[in-house]
């Protein structure tokens, strides 16, 4: 998985008026499941992010909360929280833990 900055990564979602989210959103997703050895497809889940008025997004965080989780192989699940985060238009403070939680996988 690549390391990102948490900061550069919110700056550049600030400064492209959210095209670099997307593309974060994107990136997470496809390391995270080849990581964790799924069959998942990140352009799906992205248009179905994009196309739902976020509906599904709030589904997506809810599942990257449980693959983070797989992938630590810990008790610590923060799907609720990123849930919770979203729903109340804190996405990108849910996308910054995310990343946060999948650098530490690479550390480890």
């Amino acid at each position: 998985m690549t390391q990102r900055s948490i900061g550069t990564s919110i700056l550049l979602s600030i400064v492209t008026c959210s095209v670099y989210l997307w593309y974060w959103l994107y990136k997470m997703t496809e390391e995270i499941t080849a990581y964790n050895g799924e069959d998942a497809n990140p352009t799906t889940e992205l248009l179905l992010s994009m196309f739902t008025c976020g509906i599904y997004y709030l589904y997506w965080n809810y599942k990257m909360g449980k693959r983070i989780a797989q992938a630590q192989s810990s008790s610590s699940d923060d799907s609720v929280l990123y849930v919770l985060l979203s729903a109340f238009g804190l996405g990108i403070v849910s996308l910054a833990i995310m990343q946060n939680n999948m650098n530490s996988i690479t550390n480890a």
